[in-house]
């Protein structure tokens, strides 16, 4: 192990604590070299001659040196395994195209042979029912002990065939605050990067319930994290995980940990909360989130809103400026039908809602933030969710949302305005009060 590395405590959900290999800190910025050697030490540790190895990494809407880290771990296990497959954990997202791969894996179009030879790069094919094996079922009794009694309903654990096809399965990718979980990375790029629906929508529903106000950037084991690696443990291959923490708007990173999932993502989280997470004094009227390009629709761009919910002021507004969103979802059109509502629209005309994708009705309710429903005042919301897109102002009324042209924003008059907070590539910092 390399000076620089030391051993830290990880979260486990079992009864040892158990710990992961770390290199860098909140205050570090390594090299590449520096990646680089850590990767090929952890590897080289590992008994993983002549096995089948399946990396696991994410898609374009996360930032991470992802070229570097590819690059570190094909060259620590070309010529050693038998077989070396990518996998591009999209959840829900849409297929990522030759050009797209290229530029994500840090290649020209059609040069991922040449680059990473030997590796077969994989989309994670949710919408075909055949990339699907079947793990087996967490019963509703199970699923409510996680929960702490908010949800009691079961589900299949489907995950995408080449992870359980595989002797070894390798996570490679970055740890940020999540509206879902609490802090992303880990087991979480299996439930729900390469899981099929029930699974899914089981957890993000839990994480709706429990809402995204309260659960983001919460450190240690959420019920939510405590049903995805419940998940995890049903995955017959042995599991292992390289989390990094990035510099949000940057390719560097602060930290990289390898363990087995749970332990190496307990060890990035402790660093992405003291790196990930601004504190503000007082809250304030209005936030203007400007999206980065990688967020294509508002299903990802949300990210923008959810982020910064904590720090509005009742009655504020958030605007999510992204000229170049056109769509509010490529995948799930649902969602324009169903429109963006508070958790208590839905959950107090449950049997309206109840059959429809519980996947769809929690981003429904991440977006559209705190407020109540009932018969005799509808819905009241906390605060005020704008669009300045390319999306249609009747689409954007149509889905509840407030609408904006992108024309109309100022971002220097934005900026300085005192009851508004302007936030540059918005998406990955939370911001929370003191």
């Amino acid at each position: 192990m390399s000076d620089t590395a030391h051993l830290v405590a990880g979260h486990s959900t079992g009864e040892a604590v158990t710990r992961a290999a770390r290199i860098g800190g909140p205050d570090v910025v390594l090299t590449d070299e520096q990646v680089t050697d850590f990767v090929a030490e952890q590897l080289a540790a590992v008994d993983l001659d002549g096995k089948s190895v399946c990396v696991v990494v994410p898609d374009g809407t996360r930032s991470c040196p992802l070229p570097l880290l590819l690059s570190a771990v094909h060259g620590a296990l070309s010529g050693r395994v038998s077989r070396l497959t990518g996998l591009i954990a999209l959840g829900t997202h849409a297929a990522m195209g030759e050009r797209e791969l290229g530029a994500h894996l840090g290649c020209p179009e059609g040069g991922l042979e040449e680059r990473y030879p030997g590796l077969t790069v994989l989309n994670h094919a949710w919408w075909e029912p055949s990339t699907f094996a079947s793990l087996g079922t967490i019963s509703a009794d199970r699923v409510g002990e996680l929960s702490g009694g908010l949800l009691h309903h079961g589900a299949e654990v489907r995950l995408n065939r080449a992870v359980v096809e595989h002797d070894v399965v390798l996570v490679v990718g970055p740890v940020f605050p999540h509206e879902v979980v609490g802090f992303s990375g880990g087991n979480k790029y299996f439930f729900p990067g390469v899981a099929g629906a029930d699974i899914i929508d089981l957890s993000h529903w839990l994480g709706a319930l429990i809402s995204s106000a309260e659960i983001i950037g919460t450190r240690g084991i959420t019920p939510v994290r405590a049903l995805i690696d419940e998940a995890a443990a049903l995955i017959p291959s042995r599991r292992l995980a390289l989390c990094v923490v990035a510099q949000s708007g940057s390719g560097a990173l602060h930290a990289a940990s390898f363990g087995t999932p749970e332990e190496a993502w307990a060890a990035a989280a402790d660093v992405s909360a003291e790196t990930h997470v601004r504190y503000l004094d007082a809250p304030v009227k209005r936030v203007l989130s400007i999206m980065p390009e990688k967020y294509e629709d508002i299903w990802t761009a949300a990210k923008g809103f959810y982020k910064l919910e904590p720090v509005v002021a009742d009655g504020g507004e958030v605007i999510l400026y992204a000229p170049h969103v056109r769509e509010i979802s490529a995948m799930h059109p649902e969602i324009a039908e169903i429109g963006y509502h508070c958790r208590d629209y839905f959950t107090k005309q449950w049997d309206r809602f109840k059959g429809l994708h519980w996947g769809v009705l929690a981003h429904s309710t991440h977006l559209r933030g705190a407020g109540t429903w009932d018969e005799q005042h509808g819905e009241r919301l906390r605060v005020t969710v704008t669009l300045a897109t390319g999306i249609p102002e009747e689409v954007v009324r149509g889905a509840n949302l407030n609408h904006l042209a992108p024309s109309e924003v100022d971002i220097e008059a934005f900026t300085a305005d005192p009851d508004t907070l302007v936030v540059p590539r918005a998406g990955e910092v939370l911001f929370r009060l003191r």
